[in-house]
């Protein structure tokens, strides 16, 4: 079983959307393969994308798996941890997993979810203090970092590919999704901030560049390391939303430019650290997907599955031109293909 986490800690940066076109593409092309996807976002964009978009019902398939008794969600897993927080889990993992396809036709029916909540953020106060706790002959903090690991592996024979989508932060509740993922697609923007935003990345799960010994003792890289467990690999790095004049825009470009030389850099200095060797192996470009997106995301709706040509969305008359819906499909696929 392989495990995607798509993370930015940058907000805005388009992971859920790539996040939920990749996976529903990916399940779709390989039909024969059981494709989970957990979303660890308290916002639950994901979870409500799959269970049918803003139009076709997702947010309130999405409160009654959030409303059942034994919640049909993340925050229900984490909640039936809480009381025995460092115990192996003796927990049916099934109980907190839904078929999205029985909620909208468009999804493949081979992914399952396990849904997002808004319980996440009263959950990370507890489990943060619970990985500060001492306890005698047990490592605390990574008996809290494992326990999607821990699902993970109560179904490892079940599943081939796990997508899992994390919060835009580095809370508690993100460190244990990312420190149970093989490969990390990082999503950035043709802007400044997103640049940035890769190099803080990687000081938050590799610990490169802190300012001080002081961090660098209590970093997640650390910590993981410490314990003999690998780091999630940078798989992908996806320049997202970019528009069609991006490539006669001195400024976008010399920004792209710029995000190429820094992976250049990080790759020639930690190769560990990536599963490709060049910029050209792992940075894939990605259209703004502009009216196709706006109508296909409120319809939950994958980009192979929409159709060009007039639709209403919320009671307003748009129209999705053929040329760009394509474009959306090229874009996702050239990440698909990466996978």
């Amino acid at each position: 079983m392989l495990a995607y986490g798509f993370w930015n800690n940058k907000g805005g940066t388009g992971k859920t959307s790539l996040c939920f076109q990749g996976l529903t593409t990916y399940a779709h092309q390989n039909a024969s393969k059981r494709v989970l996807a957990i979303d660890v976002c308290p916002q639950a964009n994901l979870s409500e994308l799959l269970l049918g978009g803003l139009t076709n019902g997702g947010s309130a398939r999405l409160l009654a798996l959030q409303g059942e008794a034994t919640r049909r969600t993340i925050g229900g897993y984490f909640e039936q941890r809480l009381p025995a927080p460092f115990s192996p889990p003796a927990i049916t993992v099934e109980a907190f997993i839904s078929k999205p396809s029985d909620y909208n036709s468009q999804i493949p029916t081979n992914i399952d979810l396990i849904a997002g909540d808004p319980l996440l953020e009263l959950q990370s106060t507890a489990m943060s203090t619970l990985a500060n706790t001492s306890v005698p002959g047990t490592n605390a903090w990574l008996a809290i970092i494992d326990w999607i690991t821990d699902l993970l592996n109560t179904i490892r024979d079940e599943y081939d590919v796990v997508f899992i989508d994390a919060n835009p932060s580095f809370s508690i509740y993100t460190q244990i999704a990312l420190s149970s993922v093989d490969r990390l697609v990082l999503p950035v923007m043709a802007d400044d901030s997103s640049r940035r935003a890769i190099q803080n990345a990687f000081s938050l799960i590799y610990g490169l560049k802190l300012p001080s010994e002081i961090y660098t003792q209590y970093a997640f890289a650390t910590k993981l390391r410490e314990a003999s467990r690998e780091l999630p690999k940078v798989h992908v790095i996806a320049k997202n939303r970019l528009t069609q004049y991006v490539v006669s825009a001195s400024a976008y470009t010399a920004v792209l430019k710029s995000i190429d030389a820094d992976v250049t850099g990080l790759i020639t200095q930690y190769p560990g650290m990536f599963t490709f060797n060049n910029p050209g192996a792992g940075v894939v470009e990605v259209r703004d997907f502009q009216t196709a997106g706006v109508v296909a995301f409120a319809r939950g709706c994958p980009f192979y599955a929409q159709r060009a040509g007039r639709a209403e969305i919320m009671g307003r008359r748009v129209r999705v031109k053929d040329e760009y819906l394509v474009n959306c499909v090229a874009s996702v696929q050239k990440l698909v293909d990466q996978l």
